[in-house]
């Protein structure tokens, strides 16, 4: 694996080389400085705000890569022969790149979407160099190249969703419409554009069976597996999805939740929280994002609803809501959630462990130590014999 993690550290067994990875080169935390790869946080627990590297090879720091670019540096690393996930910072803020991809986009007034269309070049400039490395290595003819995202863009930071509605963290299509694209010399049907019903949670599945593993094994995934879809460009059967549901109680349209079945999308509650960060607009509005240099083409509307229905194929801006027009499948799809509400485990956000100060080793990283994996590897770093070993073991 390269780039980000953001999938937990707090011990050694949480890392991405304890997690099925065979080696790691990247950070772990939910961003950083793209040059110094230092990451600034606020620890409330101690009342501090350390700023430390965040920078790993396997597990251990690597403090020599200051002031290389983080984007390129990444794509550097992810030339190998087997699976790769290359999770690169970018587009994620800080927002940073370095000037001369900024200079082609001189015509961008907006300084922050000027920079992030920067970033976007310095991406795809590191995507094509992993490709014409595959090409060069022979490797190409037997590769699945998937670039995609884990949600829509950040309108506070340079993104836009346009003509979507919403942005990064809402439930509004802006926030949960991933693009991305699919090449390889596998796809029977290159070229072609699918609106099938895709959930993030499909791709494991997917790729276990590009690599001819069961895709369905005893302990059944979340997702299912879309490779015919998108080898042959094919109808997938799987039309539900639930998008979101935030509860630790029993479910009510207060909660903030979405599902999607079929062309039918249902939200309750807030879906996002749109305007926290635009200023002078008063709280509580609900508006479409404007076009990246049309500042004017911001859309209002009513208060929201607590219970809204859109057809996502036919208004995927959702503004036209058909709560009213159609119950049956509001009760329908409320019945769903509710269902899903009662399967669902309880959301878990403990409290910041004061222990997790990194100032002393100088790096955000693990810091509770002696795993069972940690003990076995202290052991063979020490020479202990194989039956020491069994009865530290037993």
């Amino acid at each position: 694996m390269v780039g980000k993690w953001h999938l937990g550290m707090y011990k050694k067994d949480c890392l991405p080389t304890r997690r099925g990875f065979d080696s790691f080169f990247g950070f772990l935390t939910a961003y950083k400085d793209y040059y110094s790869h230092i990451r600034c946080h606020y620890i409330t627990a101690l009342k501090k705000y350390p700023c430390v590297m965040d920078l790993m090879d396997g597990e251990e720091f690597v403090p020599h890569y200051y002031g290389a670019y983080s984007t390129q540096l990444f794509a550097q690393k992810s030339i190998s022969p087997l699976f790769l996930y290359l999770a690169l910072q970018a587009v994620h803020g800080p927002l940073q790149v370095p000037e001369h991809y900024t200079e082609p986009y001189s015509f961008i007034s907006d300084p922050s979407r000027r920079i992030y269309a920067g970033m976007v070049s310095a991406m795809d400039e590191a995507v094509g160099s992993v490709t014409m490395a595959l090409h060069r290595t022979g490797l190409w003819n037997n590769t699945v190249l998937v670039f995609t995202t884990d949600n829509g863009g950040q309108t506070f930071s340079g993104g836009s969703n346009w003509p979507l509605r919403g942005r990064k963290g809402t439930l509004w299509e802006g926030g949960v419409r991933g693009v991305g694209f699919v090449v390889s010399p596998l796809l029977k049907k290159p070229r072609t554009v699918s609106h099938e019903l895709m959930h993030i949670s499909d791709w494991l599945p997917t790729f276990i069976e590009l690599a001819g593993g069961n895709s369905q094994p005893p302990r059944l995934l979340d997702g299912f597996n879309m490779w015919p879809t998108i080898r042959y460009s094919s109808r997938t059967l799987d039309e539900e999805y639930n998008v979101d549901l935030w509860t630790n109680s029993g479910f009510n349209v207060s909660f903030r939740a979405a599902i999607r079945f079929s062309k039918w999308k249902l939200l309750t509650g807030d879906p996002g929280q749109l305007c926290l960060c635009v200023s002078p607009i008063p709280p509580g509005c609900d508006h479409w994002f404007h076009r990246p240099g049309f500042y004017n083409s911001i859309f209002y509307r009513e208060p929201l609803r607590p219970v809204m229905l859109f057809d996502i194929p036919n208004d995927p801006e959702e503004r036209n809501d058909l709560a009213d027009k159609y119950p049956s499948v509001v009760a329908f799809l409320l019945r769903r959630l509710e269902y899903y509400q009662k399967t669902a485990l309880p959301v878990n956000f403990p409290e910041e462990d004061s222990r997790c100060d990194p100032q002393d080793s100088g790096a955000w990283g693990p810091w509770v130590q002696c795993s069972f994996f940690d003990k076995i590897t202290s052991l063979v770093k020490e020479n202990k014999t194989k039956e020491h070993l069994y009865l530290t073991m037993s």
